[in-house]
């Protein structure tokens, strides 16, 4: 199956071995029609889909086996849900978002303007 993946599992990144040696496909962005937030105070991404306001998240697509994506959700932190969502390109795949109400109740930061995941872990080095 293919995966979006837009988070601490991307290439690069610190849990990008929870995705073991699934085939990478191609880099990959979602429609514009998604907000990315820091949860956790930066442990990962919660992502969720609104009806406007929304940005382009970058990330990967990857091709699954079933070991490997049962090994990519036993990995994701709690909360999360897998969700079809829309890319660029029109197509839809599975990602994990992460509950809007969850993360207005903590008032998790809103990061969507660092223009991606990768990009806002870079930033809060500095």
């Amino acid at each position: 199956m293919r995966f979006f993946i837009c988070g601490s599992a991307l290439r690069g990144q610190p849990d990008h071995e929870n995705l073991g040696n699934a085939q990478f496909v191609s880099a990959a962005r979602t429609a514009p029609k998604y907000r990315l937030h820091s949860v956790k105070n930066g442990w990962h991404p919660g992502i969720y889909e609104v009806p406007s306001g929304g940005i382009s998240i970058p990330g990967e697509l990857y091709e699954l086996s079933d070991a490997q994506y049962h090994r990519l959700l036993a990995g994701e932190p709690p909360d999360m849900y897998e969700e079809q969502i829309e890319l660029d390109d029109g197509s839809h795949v599975s990602a994990m978002l992460y509950p809007r109400e969850l993360i207005e109740k903590n008032g998790d930061p809103d990061i969507s303007h660092f223009g991606g995941w990768a990009n806002y872990k870079l930033s809060s080095r500095a």
